[in-house]
């Protein structure tokens, strides 16, 4: 087949397996996005995330990573459910992580994307990832036309707003590239003025010492919780979603198609107290196959024992 059939194939088996976006980018090296990156790690904003600073070489060009690769294919899944925190209980989980882990689930539907595009262009072959290699997902994204990076550093769409998973197939196929698509945040900074601690430092840049998805995912157990996060919680247990809840475009969200992103018994809050108390069977027994299990016991009990703490020192009604 042609190189725009290969193109069209490539894009419908995509969406035939269950993604909801799909753009291609010509697989040559990241030059502005990568000049950011090292600026940001120059100014230690990536925190205690030492595994960042490597790779240098494999995030600017994929042909590092597959050589003479030619195409980068980048998918999204929508993740989003109509479910809302409890308001009046702390321990808010993240809304990526209310289901099962979106690691297995998009990592055999990217398998098979792959085998398409390789049945697709006979000779080729791929390399596939989700969040697990040295790949800048976001700016191959955004080169990819598949959305534009807002200011809260996510990829947003139109559509589906920014609630979606990405995945990268990089391919030696010489795929039809896609145009970047408009920037559409406009004058908005309803991001930047929601924060709880400030972490969006200027449009487009976070800083991960002051965001709590940082502190109470990526940071080891190990570390305590410094006072001016512990105090700003806002309630969060695992990940903070205010920059994508105070966003306009996650207004027209449609809800995911796949049911493992569904809340786990409903589940989209847990007490602290309960999570102190916590043995780690029990740990390993309600967060198997589950995207909290990346903080740890520890971890959760860290941020569990902080959000206890902070509404111990509230004023109480009448005081």
């Amino acid at each position: 087949m042609t190189r725009q059939e290969a193109t069209e194939h490539v894009k419908a088996a995509a969406t035939a397996i269950g993604f909801d976006a799909v753009g291609i980018a010509e697989a040559v090296p990241l030059v502005d996005p990568i000049q950011r990156y090292q600026a940001w790690i120059e100014q230690g904003r990536h925190g205690m995330l030492g595994w960042m600073e490597r790779n240098l070489d494999k995030r600017q060009d994929v042909s590092q990573i597959l050589p003479e690769a030619r195409s980068v294919i980048v998918v999204a899944k929508n993740y989003f459910t109509p479910y809302e925190h409890s308001v009046d209980q702390p321990g808010k989980i993240s809304r990526y992580a209310w289901g099962d882990d979106y690691h297995d689930v998009l990592t055999p539907m990217l398998d098979a994307l792959s085998a398409k595009v390789e049945a697709a262009v006979p000779g080729s072959t791929t390399r596939r990832y989700v969040d697990t290699g040295p790949v800048m997902e976001k700016a191959w994204a955004v080169r990819a036309g598949l959305g534009w990076q807002g200011k809260h550093s996510n990829v947003l769409r139109r559509d589906i707003g920014s609630w979606f998973f990405l995945g990268v197939v990089i391919t030696t196929a010489d795929l039809v590239a896609d145009a970047p698509m408009e920037d559409f945040c406009g004058t908005c900074t309803a991001c930047l003025d929601a924060c709880p601690t400030q972490a969006i430092v200027e449009p487009y840049v976070v800083d991960s010492r002051k965001c709590l998805s940082y502190w109470t995912i990526e940071v080891k157990p190990e570390h305590p919780l410094p006072a001016e996060i512990a105090k700003d919680l806002d309630g969060w247990l695992y990940g903070c979603d205010v920059c994508q809840d105070v966003c306009p475009w996650n207004r027209f969200q449609a809800p995911t198609t796949e049911p493992r992103f569904q809340p786990r018994e409903q589940v989209t809050n847990m007490d602290p107290q309960s999570v102190v108390t916590l043995s780690p069977e029990q740990f390993a027994d309600r967060f198997k196959g589950s995207p909290m299990k990346r903080a740890k016991l520890a971890g959760l009990q860290r941020t569990a024992a902080a959000l206890l703490q902070n509404d111990s020192n509230a004023p109480k009604e009448g005081s």
